[in-house]
């Protein structure tokens, strides 16, 4: 093993980077697109079944079939990260979308109707009070999207683009356990620490959840 990593190092790595890119910017382009979708679906009652019907529907989309079906709408190249990105951006605000709206819809009324006595308009009561109370359930839709979206990449390497999963790839063609091994190892690894951080990111902005557990 050791031989291996010291011969594929600068593999490794590059293949680690595509990895964290194509994993992490559709998170982060799925989250914004996400949160006035969610919104939407919660501001007007009537939207909120068929949004969620409409997630469901996406997030059943088989990976495969989305990465070499987009070539022929985007008129990209079939081994463009392009494609990867853009599908697991539709993955990411299919299950954040029902997780914002679902946050949104679990603030207590009366809270909101508390806000809306002290003054709040409808814009500043979201910002300073709807989605602050309704983070923890969208910072656990958020982890479940990382960690998807970091094991989906992985089936890029099929059309020629995934990162880690090249390594996956490259073994099962060699008949070389090792980059499995190496691949399997760093996703691992990777879905954790972006776990980890967000858990992180949602203590630091949620200190009083901390305290409710604490008073129970």
């Amino acid at each position: 093993m050791s031989t291996y990593l010291s011969n594929n190092w600068e593999t490794i790595l590059t293949a680690l980077r595509q990895h964290i890119w194509l994993a992490l910017v559709p998170v982060v382009i799925g989250f914004v697109v996400a949160l006035p979708i969610g919104y939407l679906g919660v501001r007007f009652p009537w939207l909120y079944h068929p949004l969620v019907n409409t997630c469901g529907v996406l997030y059943s989309i088989p990976s495969l079939a989305l990465f070499v079906f987009l070539p022929v709408v985007l008129g990209t190249k079939i081994l463009s990260p392009l494609n990867i990105v853009v599908a697991l951006t539709i993955y990411t605000v299919a299950l954040l979308a029902r997780t914002v709206a679902d946050g949104l819809r679990s603030v207590d009324a009366l809270v909101v109707q508390s806000a809306t006595a002290m003054g709040y308009r409808r814009l500043r009561r979201l910002i300073d009070v709807e989605l602050p109370v309704a983070l923890p359930v969208i910072l656990a839709g958020l982890r479940v999207a990382t960690v998807s979206n970091i094991s989906l990449v992985s089936v890029g390497a099929l059309i020629g683009v995934g990162g880690l999963g090249q390594l996956f790839t490259r073994g099962f063609q060699l008949f070389y356990t090792q980059p499995i091994i190496v691949g399997i190892v760093l996703s691992v690894a990777l879905a954790g620490i972006c776990d980890l951080a967000i858990v992180g990111l949602q203590r630091l902005v949620t200190p009083w959840t901390r305290y409710q557990r604490g008073a129970a």
